[in-house]
């Protein structure tokens, strides 16, 4: 897809022209499941008939991406060995051979082996760059030939982003000179109440621009994926979140167009915004108007602003569970599958069945539309193209995989080849003779410049960015009118700024020279202000006594699920268990670039019955965890302790006594070697290290942090130091 984004003030702010061989985002060229090509096969078999390739190595169930005949997936890297991770691939759509991997360490995270590719890659054809969000939360820039890191962020370390065991990741998206990641995330201030939020980065640099959230303590992480479109003139930005509702944003400033509370629970299914703006999604969760039914099908119109209530939708058809795939629209019909792979058909206009056909046992995939025809892999290895007519649908054809061969992706469509995934191969279907598609163009905005000029939001940025004491940080103070359209740098606003710090008159801000803080700066001009938060954090050594009476500002993850507390005539900070989903977790506290250091502090555990909690120390990536169960564990990805890397063993303890615990990593040779020791606060440190376990395939840098888990009892935390090695 050559695709060009401009910004032009006073003629059409964006446009886009695609060439329809690529297919650069999981849900195709126009966000919609639509693939422009015609010559298509229509009919294969995986003995042979239409197969270009069939590649073993690249089992994902990740959708996988096409720009300029390159095909991008995630992969897991090494499955099954104690060199287990993650990796990106391109491949040559034509051979299937691999042109470059880009290989990384799982981390940190409850997520098993088999969810890695709940993402999909997305790729920006303008400047030839892919992104990609891991499993584990490791964020991503590409060079899309060579495979090159352009940029990454640690999105859990850095922004409290959450990886759980469902190992569910959003979908990374690309708007103009943006790039766009959410999640669930847990920061600091005023954004250390979970909640999902979404975080905008300059594509070419990774600085953050614009945070804004949803509404806090969602019951769910998600895997959807934001669409753009043109509403009510304006550009826009349409998905679901994890607290249940459907929401429209402005893509440039992240302000709320409208809202619609679709369900008590998170939706995973994305929505599809056809070209009058009428919005088409689903769920499968508990419904916000009666949480005694679960499901719905709705539609409504998206040119709005301000809530949309039940009363303003078009139709609504409850009781249709669409939890993980996402419709299509197709002429004056709407298809989707259920989640039992029922195929439902429905009038658009009206939301009235037109026909079902049952389609297999389970769907996770989406389905996709070339050619007027529907294309549905199934996830237990059933493909399907189907022909719509006016009673519901026909069997083109039908193939079918080996037994147990699962499909978790969708297909995609790029110069006469259909690509799909599934957790034993990679495929490719096409004609060996196919030629070259012939450019089609599209646009997925018509956005067209107001005549508007009054300046009604301001972003200021860089905006969630580390600093060290001293280190100046030059700011962009930008207006936009209130469709969300640029109007240009603003000169002469006024700052305030709260945590320390000046701005001088060249608009460059200044940390303090001293300390650890949150800052707060707002740039304001006339009645309109924008807000930008920094946290300015020394290099080490570090030292925490809790004195000031409340958590570190600054720490990722901490406030909420920790608080001040009085221990034994001091103060320190009580690892909460009121909190049912916080109760286990992690906290980072800054600089994610460090590496060989010793981390310690001070433990005192509650007792629950006959239970304990698990609490710890995070080094450079690993955790060393004293377990309730009377065990001291070293280890880095939760879910591979049997295979990647662990060392665990026996060590009692009790509750209701001070512990010291110390955890050092070293790196030497390629190699990090992790020692930890615990010891009685008031007895002498031992001399001998008391576990250690060295990583061959190991993490060379991480923020220190602290690990717990509340479930069964409370802990307490004291004197946290930090120190490089000597």
């Amino acid at each position: 897809m050559k695709r060009y984004l401009a910004v032009m003030i006073g003629t059409v702010l964006l446009s886009s022209a695609v060439i329809a061989e690529d297919w650069a985002h999981w849900r195709g060229p126009n966000n919609d499941g639509h693939s422009f090509e015609t010559d298509v096969p229509e009919k294969w078999s995986p003995k042979g008939e239409n197969l270009l390739w069939r590649k073993e190595e690249f089992a994902s169930r990740a959708t996988p991406v096409v720009m300029n005949d390159r095909v991008y997936v995630v992969c897991r890297a090494f499955p099954e060995t104690t060199k287990e991770g993650e990796k990106t691939v391109c491949i040559d759509a034509k051979t299937g051979e691999l042109i470059w991997e880009s290989i990384h360490n799982l981390y940190l995270t409850d997520a098993p082996a088999e969810r890695v590719g709940w993402s999909s890659v997305v790729g920006d054809p303008q400047t030839d760059t892919v992104f990609v969000l891991g499993l584990g939360c490791v964020f991503q820039c590409l060079d899309g030939k060579s495979g090159r890191i352009l940029w990454e962020h640690s999105m859990s370390e850095e922004f409290g982003m959450l990886s759980t065991y469902g190992g569910r990741t959003n979908f990374p998206v690309v708007f103009e000179d943006l790039v766009i990641i959410s999640g669930v995330t847990t920061g600091w201030g005023e954004t250390a109440v979970p909640a999902h939020r979404l975080l905008a980065l300059d594509k070419k640099t990774g600085v953050p621009r614009w945070l804004v959230s949803t509404r806090i303590r969602p019951e769910d992480t998600t895997y959807t994926t934001p669409v753009f479109a043109t509403l009510n003139g304006q550009a826009a930005m349409v998905f679901s979140a994890a607290d249940g509702a459907i929401y429209a944003i402005q893509p440039r400033t992240g302000k709320t167009i409208w809202k619609y509370q679709a369900s008590t629970r998170g939706i995973n299914s994305t929505p599809v915004v056809d070209d009058k703006g009428i919005v088409y999604c689903g769920h499968a969760e508990q419904n916000s108007s009666d949480t005694t039914i679960l499901g719905a099908v709705f539609a409504f119109d998206g040119n709005v602003e301000g809530e949309i209530t039940e009363e303003k939708l078009l139709w609504k058809i409850p009781k249709r569970a669409l939890g993980r795939s996402s419709l299509v629209k197709l002429e004056d019909r709407i298809y989707f599958l259920e989640d039992g792979a029922q195929l439902v058909i429905l009038d658009a206009k009206t939301g009235s069945q037109v026909a079902q056909k049952k389609l297999g046992r389970i769907m996770f995939g989406s389905p996709i539309v070339a050619n007027g025809k529907l294309y549905v892999a199934e996830n237990t290895g059933r493909f399907y193209v189907l022909k719509p007519t006016d009673k519901g649908v026909d069997t083109v054809s039908e193939a079918r995989l080996a037994q147990g061969e699962e499909v978790f992706g969708s297909p995609a469509i790029s110069n006469g080849r259909l690509f799909f995934p599934s957790i034993e191969a990679l495929y490719c279907i096409g004609k060996a003779t196919s030629p070259v598609t012939k450019p089609t163009k599209t646009s997925i905005s018509r956005e067209k410049r107001t005549n508007d000029n009054v300046v009604s939001q301001l972003v200021l940025s860089p905006t969630e960015v580390l600093l060290t004491p001293g280190q100046k940080l030059p700011l962009q103070v930008l207006g936009y009118n209130k469709a969300g359209q640029l109007i240009g740098p603003v000169k002469n606003a006024e700052f305030t700024i709260e945590g320390g710090g000046t701005v001088g008159a060249d608009n460059v801000y200044t940390a303090p020279k001293e300390g650890v803080t949150g800052v707060v700066l707002t740039a304001k001009t006339g009645e309109v202000s924008g807000k930008s938060r920094l946290r300015v954090i020394p290099e080490l050594p570090w030292k925490f006594d809790f004195s000031g009476e409340k958590v570190p500002p600054v720490w990722i993850g901490a406030d909420y699920r920790h608080k001040p507390a009085p221990l034994d005539g001091e103060k320190g900070l009580v690892k909460i268990s009121t909190i049912p989903k916080g109760t286990r977790s992690q906290a980072w506290m800054g600089w994610t670039h460090l590496h060989d250091y010793t981390i310690q502090a001070d433990f005192k555990a509650t007792k629950k019955g006959d239970r304990l909690p698990d609490m710890g120390l995070i080094n450079q990536r690993y955790t060393l965890d004293l377990q309730g169960a009377q065990r001291l564990q070293i280890r880095s990805w939760t879910a591979r302790l049997e295979l990647r890397f662990a060392k665990t063993q026996d060590f009692q303890w009790q509750a209701d006594t001070w512990y010291t615990m110390k955890f050092q990593s070293v790196t030497d040779a390629g190699k990090v070697t992790l020692r930890g020791k615990i010891w009685k606060r008031e007895e002498q440190e031992p001399a001998d290290w008391q576990i250690e376990a060295t990583d061959e395939v190991p993490n060379l840098k991480g923020s220190p942090g602290l690990f717990g888990n509340a479930t069964d009892a409370e802990f307490f935390i004291d004197n946290v130091i930090v120190n490089a090695n000597k």
